[in-house]
């Protein structure tokens, strides 16, 4: 009777596990990286921008590597993110449009973004520190960047 007992307990017990199991592993939010995915490059023979040469071709992903710490990335809507930031003078960073449409971007000069495109700025002024501010087609003033020496 009680081996019956220790069997009957060690079923229950398994059937807990099991369904606490399924009822866990679906309850766990799935978080999709749309940037993963994607592996475009960015024809930068029409150029980087502010920089006296084109910059050689690289990947949306290794560009996220590399631009990790300098980088606005312009949504839908046209909202900069992060919407303020620091550089040394000199510095590249990464203008990277997450809008399903081409933009019209100025960062020191105007340039165009295409969909899902990104751009390499150069931010160089002779005047430091320097502050300048980031438009997205109509939106004015989206981020500001701060040049320093």
């Amino acid at each position: 009777m009680q081996n019956k007992n220790l069997w009957i307990g060690l079923v229950v017990v398994l059937i807990v596990v099991v369904v606490f199991w399924f009822v866990g592993k679906s309850s766990v939010p799935v978080v999709v990286d749309d940037n993963a995915i994607v592996d475009s490059t960015e024809d930068t023979s029409e150029g980087s921008v502010n920089v006296g040469a084109p910059a050689a071709s690289i990947s949306y992903a290794n560009a996220l590597v590399k631009y990790k710490d300098a980088r606005i990335q312009l949504e839908k809507t046209c909202q900069a993110s992060p919407d303020k930031g620091t550089f040394k003078n000199g510095t590249n960073i990464m203008i990277d449009n997450r809008a399903p449409v081409a933009r019209t971007v100025k960062v020191g000069s105007v340039f165009p973004i295409k969909a899902y495109g990104f751009k390499i700025v150069n931010l160089s002024s002779s005047n430091l520190p320097a502050t300048w501010y980031v438009d997205c087609d109509k939106s004015q003033n989206v981020a500001t960047i701060l040049i320093q020496k």
